[in-house]
């Protein structure tokens, strides 16, 4: 298997009177690992396994700790199949070359949908989305694309001849250009069977 890197180097000179004159420090090279060499081998393996899992997000920082956030299209991650993925980015790369941290987890219900498949997934289920504008919308996912997404909002509201207030139903479609975060609302409460 061929690996690639991204090599940075630089080199450091230390000017000094001692007896040997000027003196330079040795070439430092650093050696960062790619995201796009770690997203073959996680989309490798995903792909081996066969369960409908995706990429939510790949992050390397400066001092090589690799986060993989990954889901599922229809249930939840196992930690079976994250250790699986792991195995298969940790055993790819070579360690003797570059030492890093590696971190392979689902998405976390608390956390912002960010990818399409995720917001695809959660059609029916009632999100919290709020815009760029700071405007905050509960309701129902009820469809999405690539250019926008469509809530079910329920709000009571006194209709024209009505002494009281009714539940109305209606569907917003937002750009997602104009969305800045979309969350799953979690709730605790029971349905009546």
């Amino acid at each position: 298997m061929e690996f690639h890197w991204i090599s940075c180097t630089f080199a450091a000179f230390f000017i000094g009177n001692s007896a040997g004159g000027d003196k330079k420090s040795p070439l430092l090279l650093y050696k960062m690992i790619k995201k796009e060499l770690v997203r073959k081998l996680v989309l490798e393996r995903m792909e081996e396994l066969d369960r409908g899992l995706f990429i939510v997000d790949i992050t390397i920082s400066t001092r090589s700790i690799i986060h993989v956030e990954i889901d599922k299209e229809q249930g939840y991650v196992s930690i079976e199949e994250c250790v699986s993925v792991s195995r298969n980015v940790e055993h790819n790369l070579d360690r003797e070359e570059q030492d890093f941290e590696l971190h392979v987890s689902s998405a976390g219900l608390d956390k912002p949908l960010r990818v399409l498949p995720q917001f695809l997934k959660n059609i029916g289920r009632e999100v919290e989305l709020i815009t760029q504008a700071g405007v905050k919308h509960i309701g129902v996912l009820v469809a999405v694309d690539q250019t926008q997404l469509t809530l079910e909002t329920t709000e009571k509201k006194r209709l024209e001849g009505q002494k009281k207030k009714e539940n109305v139903v209606e569907q917003i479609t937002f750009p997602m250009s104009e969305i800045k975060e979309t969350k799953i609302v979690i709730s605790f409460k029971q349905v009546a069977p």
